[in-house]
């Protein structure tokens, strides 16, 4: 039996991000489909290939402290920066990018 030709493109999906691929413990569809209408709609625009349940935990955190709608998108894209600047860091023994100005 050959491989789904189109399979091999799934690992390469994820853009220019350093982050880690995880295995997942539940179906991300079905997770997604549960998430309140204002996550959806963040999540379609973020700037990185979010997974529901990293959406989902974050958004139970501020909703857990009585944060407003506005407060729990702000936490999202301020977690979403933290991302970005974690995976722009050059690594170790890798030369910094030449940036002119």
């Amino acid at each position: 039996m050959q491989p789904h030709p189109l399979r091999h493109m799934a690992k390469r999906n994820l853009g220019e991000t350093r982050v880690k691929r995880r295995r997942r413990r539940e179906d991300p569809m079905q997770v997604y489909d549960q998430l309140p209408r204002d996550l959806r709609l963040w999540m379609q625009s973020a700037k990185l290939p979010w997974s529901p349940a990293s959406c989902r935990r974050v958004w139970l955190k501020t909703k857990a402290r009585g944060d407003s709608l506005e407060q729990a998108l702000a936490s999202l894209d301020r977690a979403e920066a933290a991302t970005l600047a974690r995976s722009e860091k050059p690594r170790q023994g890798q030369a910094l990018p030449n940036r002119r100005s």
